[in-house]
């Protein structure tokens, strides 16, 4: 039977994303076993989920790789990403929010916004995509679904519309508020739904979120105003139409609640994903560059040249894949694509295969239009985030965004016969995760592995042994460091040196610098200013003393003059410089003024720089005194404290050099209760 390329107008790009262990999969298994997409439920704990098919997500009991997936519901197609919750892989959530076009964000239900959820959502507002939440977990002792609601209006800055609500007799029931019913879920998980009208009763205890449902809804459609303000019941379609809009416009995010684990509540997410998120064509165009300088927008049709961008690249079968958004156009085995490089560079390549997904299953296909996600085999070069587009009308898409490891290890195979294996599998693992960074270090001649934390270089050295046969021993984490300076400074240098030439001529070099150093404000990373005074002659440089001018700044900046770190927060001033004629070479230039920046450098004071990481600790209220205590002498600066029924919030900043390790400390505190979760934040001098 030959593939037909899907509606557009019926389609949706979606993800799954949370703050750790909320449920995503979980609501993941139900979707696709309502969807009949699956055939049976897999459970996380049970490491049976269809979407966790790693084994190190199995072992560990969460999601490492964004997985995708396809369901049908209501005569649409539901093409969905499962993502990863840990801030570890963080990478897996941006670089498929790139790629989407709408999300359903899960909230645990006692918890309510946890510090990873605000990073999600930062991540969606950054690509603008309309967002539904799923407040799941109410089954659990301590949920409060209105507590999680205000921490949806309070920490996310976002206006929550209750689409269902749990019923207040908490019989696992939930409420529909713009169908007025009652969602009863039966069968054995739950597949059987069982709608009958809500009793006056409950609805007069709903009454204060039908009505924020309905204001909400209004602003977008004044015949709808006009029958909220007299008091009329408008249509339920009128409130779905209106409260489309408002979704897509950001204006609102609909709520749904329920309890994935105990199948309650599921099926009305899959209908708000169909009846509130946009399809592809519902989408701004994107914005894309030309290599003339110039820009267009990229519309989604399928009859104009292709523009597809790449958001992942994965090993399957021992064979490299990639997976790709197509924005434009269409794609066929066999057609040649360009991947527009630095310096206005193009690369040809040939599209060998081309799959449909379902997890760790694929499916050929014959061609992907405009609007699909689809896995591409021989692509050899396509890395994440490259554009691929057609030959003759090249053009890139905005690249994803790779944050810098902040942890590193030192590794080396355990026999030397596996030298060459170790180093083909940390190309191979490099190029599935940016995030992931193979250095030496220059002192000790080590191989130093870097990531985003301790489980995330965990994960890697699992995957190099049980995918790649490499046993390893590894070091101690080390953290990265990053140099400032502490004062403003100058310095003079005069190079001057007579070098041995082949023929018995002496080579004499000889240039003069003077260079002005300062700190920044953290954050600011590095200016420089290279547009010195020339003496004596004061002729202009040309265009190779510029260049050697500002290559010897960035020579200098490389290594700070503490640990060698390089230097961020630092703007340097190349004062002048002094030439002698012929003797003042560009290298000659070069030299002396790396030389006068790494003398002012030295004169200014080097500062040492570690990550901040920004830490949530949550604990049980008879422990925060032992916790705070432990926090404290970690140096971390505490900010403030949140009590949530029996557990507190503590909120602080702390060097990640002093949470290695913190976790099995914090359950030896707290019998095993508490939990912590870090992200990036900045490089301090601690």
């Amino acid at each position: 039977m030959p593939h037909q390329a899907p509606d557009l107008t019926r389609t949706r790009n979606i993800g799954i994303a949370a703050h750790v262990d909320a449920g995503k999969t979980t609501l993941t298994e139900r979707m696709l076993y309502y969807a009949g997409a699956s055939h049976k439920i897999g459970e996380v704990h049970e490491g049976a989920a269809h979407m966790d098919y790693m084994v190190e997500e199995q072992q560990h009991g969460i999601t490492i790789t964004a997985a995708v997936t396809q369901l049908p519901w209501r005569d649409h197609l539901i093409q969905l990403i499962d993502t990863p919750g840990h801030v570890d892989f963080t990478i897996e959530v941006e670089r498929s929010m790139r790629v989407l076009d709408g999300c359903v964000i899960v909230l645990d239900g006692v918890r309510g916004v946890e510090p990873q959820t605000e990073t999600v959502w930062r991540q969606r507002a950054r690509f603008h995509l309309p967002a539904l939440f799923f407040i799941n977990k109410l089954d659990r002792p301590g949920a409060d679904f209105g507590r999680a609601l205000m921490t949806v209006r309070e920490r996310l800055r976002s206006e929550p519309v209750v689409i269902t609500a749990p019923a207040p007799d908490n019989d696992g029931s939930v409420i529909h508020l713009i169908e007025k019913t009652r969602l009863r879920f039966l069968g054995e998980r739950g597949e059987q739904v069982q709608v009958t009208p809500c009793a006056a009763a409950i609805w007069e205890q709903l009454r204060s979120w039908r009505e924020n449902l309905l204001l909400a809804a209004a602003e977008m459609d004044e015949a709808l105003a006009e029958q909220v303000l007299t008091e009329e019941d408008p249509a339920p379609e009128a409130v779905w139409k209106a409260l489309r809009q408002a979704t897509l416009a950001g204006q609102v995010c609909p709520c749904f609640a329920g309890s994935a684990l105990r199948n309650q509540g599921v099926q009305p997410v899959l209908d708000g994903v169909v009846r509130l998120l946009p399809a592809p064509s519902e989408r701004p165009p994107s914005l894309a560059h030309r290599p003339g300088g110039g820009e267009e927008w990229v519309a989604m049709k399928a009859s104009e040249p292709l523009a597809a961008l790449v958001f992942k690249v994965q090993l399957w079968e021992s064979r490299r894949h990639v997976f790709a958004r197509i924005y434009r156009g269409a794609l066929r085995p066999g057609d040649e694509v360009a991947i527009p490089g630095p310096n206005g560079t193009l690369r040809l390549e040939r599209v060998a295969r081309l799959f449909e997904v379902d997890a760790n299953h694929k499916v050929r296909i014959e061609e992907a239009t405009a609007g699909q996600i689809v896995l591409l085999a021989g692509l050899r070069w396509a890395t994440t985030g490259d554009t691929l587009c057609a030959p003759g009308h090249p053009l890139w898409l905005e690249r994803i965004e790779t944050r810098e490891p902040v942890l590193g290890l030192a590794i080396e195979p355990q026999s030397s016969a596996d030298a060459d294996k170790l180093l083909e599998a940390l190309d191979k693992l490099q190029q599935e995760d940016p995030t992931l960074r193979v250095e030496e270090d220059q002192e000790t001649g080590q191989r130093v592995l870097r990531g985003m934390g301790e489980l995330h270089l965990q994960i890697a050295g699992e995957r190099l042994k049980r995918e790649f046969g490499v046993n390893l021993r590894v070091g101690n984490p080390d953290v990265v460091t990053r140099e400032t300076i502490g004062q403003a400074a100058e310095a003079d240098s005069q190079f001057h040196r007579l070098i041995d030439q082949p023929d018995s001529k002496k080579l004499e070099m000889k240039a003069g610098a003077r260079v002005a150093v300062e700190p920044l404000a953290r954050g600011a990373g590095v200016t420089t200013e290279a547009a010195p005074r020339v003496r004596p002659d004061g002729a202009e440089l040309h265009p190779a003393q510029q260049e050697a001018v500002a290559g010897g700044v960035q020579d200098a900046l490389a290594s700070g003059p503490i640990t060698g770190s390089p230097l961020q927060d630092v703007a340097v001033r190349v004062l002048n410089v002094e030439l002698f004629g012929a003797l003042s070479s560009p290298q000659a230039m070069r030299i002396a003024v790396a030389e006068a920046t790494r003398k002012a450098l030295a004169r200014a004071g080097g500062r040492v720089m570690r990550p901040i990481m920004t830490t949530e600790v949550v604990v049980p209220g008879n422990d925060v005194g032992a916790v705070i205590g432990d926090l404290q002498a970690r140096r971390a600066v505490i900010l403030d404290t949140t009590t949530l029924g029996e557990m507190t919030i503590i909120h602080c900043d702390c060097a990640l050099d002093r949470l290695l390790g913190y976790i099995t400390d914090l359950r030896g505190m707290t019998r095993g209760r508490g939990q912590f979760t870090m992200t990036f934040d900045r490089f301090d001098v601690a």
